[in-house]
């Protein structure tokens, strides 16, 4: 992450054009100062996730409208209604009730990887309790675990050749899973259950009731960033206090410490470097005249070390009182399961502290090739148990 470069566009240039090499005359504007990702990031009127949706690149015009009716491509009025019959399934007292569901499924993911010794620990432990919770909550049958999380990595890391396939292929993957969320929402709406998928589709909010096309687009929404950033939370956040053992030796003592090093892990690994807006109208912003249909880059992770705002940001501080921070985003867009990432990181290092000890950085890790993912893909651990 080039931590260097992001201070010097807040200092110099916090609302700076970036022409692309391949077409000079085209390009974003990439917004990188902390209050001002949080001001457009409110300001939803003239700043759109719709128009032209949340990737920095336009995606292709049979693609958009997909792409437009998943809920963190939405604008007012139609975001309000949907968002708001997700948000009641992930209130704070459904979460307390999910927490012995979670902390089984991570007791299990842990004694799953007690046989392993040495892994990448990416995707041999961290990313399993982040797929087994989403899918419980969907109640996906376990045979189809291993499909949700293919067609999850085909998605978000489209750029990385070692994870993903072609174009075509990554279309495909989103098509079939959005097919599957229909074919899933079909089959709850005739023999609802206490599952997420029945209560999202037999709640009337405002007298909108989310219908079978909506709940696939929201179904690929919530399972691919259930998957990709919690898991990328929890192995960055792993790397950091393998790199400095003394706070990894003071969070197993006294794991109560983990919520405040939880928050700590979130800013400092931001697992989604960005997400766009596109100008509805002119705007000025520091002194830059921002173009109707003008492509804004919110750069979470810049934000995230902007030292107008943390204190000593380019150091990892697991105990870190005032975290301010964007890893969630932002406004109306805020991350729906922020605080279902925040238990499953927490419930994990728990557990990982009760059966391991001293893990292993085997080399350095791998990141994953990705403009918008913040994340590895390669971790090489050795794992030991107590």
């Amino acid at each position: 992450v080039p931590l260097q470069q992001f201070k010097r566009l807040r200092d110099e240039a916090p609302v700076c054009w970036h022409p692309y090499p391949h077409a000079p005359d085209d390009g974003f504007w990439a917004i990188s100062r902390h209050e001002d990702v949080k001001a457009v990031s409110r300001d939803h009127k003239r700043f759109s996730a719709q128009r032209g949706f949340v990737m920095i690149d336009d995606l292709p015009e049979h693609i958009l409208p997909q792409a437009q009716a998943q809920l963190l491509g939405m604008d007012p009025p139609a975001h309000g209604p949907i968002r708001k019959a997700v948000i009641e399934r992930f209130t704070t007292k459904r979460l307390a009730a999910m927490e012995p569901m979670v902390r089984a499924m991570a007791q299990r993911c842990i004694a799953d990887a007690k046989s392993l010794s040495d892994c990448n620990f990416v995707f041999d432990v961290a990313g399993n309790l982040p797929t087994a919770v989403i899918c419980s909550m969907f109640d996906i049958p376990e045979s189809m675990w291993d499909q949700i999380r293919h067609w999850s990595d085909l998605q978000t890391a489209a750029g990385d050749p070692d994870l993903s396939g072609t174009e075509e292929e990554v279309q495909q993957a989103s098509v079939e899973m959005g097919t599957y969320g229909f074919e899933l929402a079909m089959e709850r709406k005739s023999a609802p259950g206490d599952d997420l998928i029945s209560l999202l589709l037999n709640v009337e909010v405002e007298g909108h009731t989310v219908t079978e096309m909506e709940f696939a687009s929201l179904f690929v929404q919530i399972a691919v960033a259930g998957n990709e950033t919690t898991r990328g939370l929890i192995a960055s956040g792993m790397h950091e206090l393998l790199k400095q053992p003394e706070y990894y030796k003071a969070l197993e003592a006294d794991p109560s410490r983990l919520p405040l090093a939880v928050e700590e892990m979130l800013r400092w690994s931001t697992p989604l470097h960005y997400f766009r807006r596109t100008a509805t109208e002119a705007v000025e912003l520091h002194g830059q005249q921002i173009r109707e249909n003008d492509r804004v880059m919110l750069m979470y992770t810049s934000a995230n070390f902007d030292d107008r705002v943390f204190e000593a940001p380019e150091r990892f501080n697991p105990f870190r009182e005032k975290n301010p921070h964007l890893a969630f985003g932002h406004g109306i867009h805020l991350c729906l399961g922020a605080n279902l990432a925040r238990m499953e990181a927490r419930i994990f290092f728990e557990e990982f502290f009760k059966t391991f000890h001293q893990p292993e950085l085997l080399s350095e890790p791998v990141r994953i090739r990705s403009n918008l993912v913040n994340g590895y893909k390669q971790m090489p651990m050795r794992l030991k148990v107590r």
